[in-house]
């Protein structure tokens, strides 16, 4: 009996690794949730890192407009920076939402790689993430004129994918 109980652990492992094996080989990882994409931007209140004041996101994202959410830990945010600068300078509305930040992180991370945005809001705890249905940084909504989320892209944005993302919403 006691010999067996040697195996135990073995079996769990070998079971686990069956289970993940089976998930993986059927698991699409380019899948991108998309929930929110035809439904409007959701009732959430971020404070603003310029002075802590609540600011209700459907107030701050008046479409056309791209919501983008960063942080200063995160690698692929320092890649798409100059895509978002350049933006900037032509003139496209960008929301910024530090995810999991310390206020001084973001803007020391603002100040080394230039700053787009036009409101710069934090969700400390991530709620705000989970509202938007954010499944890592950065990722990108485009938000109509009427509050409705056009788009949603995970990862870097490129000046292509950006500009496709802009296609979407009448200006």
């Amino acid at each position: 009996m006691n010999r067996w109980l040697a195996f135990a652990p073995l079996a769990v492992l070998a079971a686990l690794a069956l289970l993940f094996g089976v998930y993986g080989l059927n698991h699409d990882p380019k899948v991108e949730p998309r929930a929110l994409v035809g439904k409007p931007l959701p009732e959430v209140s971020l404070p603003s890192l310029d002075d802590g004041r609540p600011v209700r996101l459907a107030d701050a994202a008046r479409g056309p407009v791209l919501v983008n959410v960063f942080a200063s830990w995160c690698a692929p945010c320092e890649i798409e920076a100059p895509v978002l600068v350049e933006l900037k300078r032509q003139d496209v509305r960008i929301v910024g939402i530090a995810y999991k930040d310390a206020p001084p992180n973001t803007e020391a991370f603002l100040a080394r790689l230039g700053d787009p945005y036009d409101a710069r809001l934090v969700d400390r705890d991530g709620r705000a993430g989970i509202e938007l249905g954010v499944t890592g940084v950065p990722e990108t909504y485009l938000v109509g004129a009427d509050g409705m989320i056009l788009d949603k892209h995970s990862g870097p944005l490129t000046a292509e994918i950006a500009q496709a993302m802009l296609a979407k919403a009448p200006r």
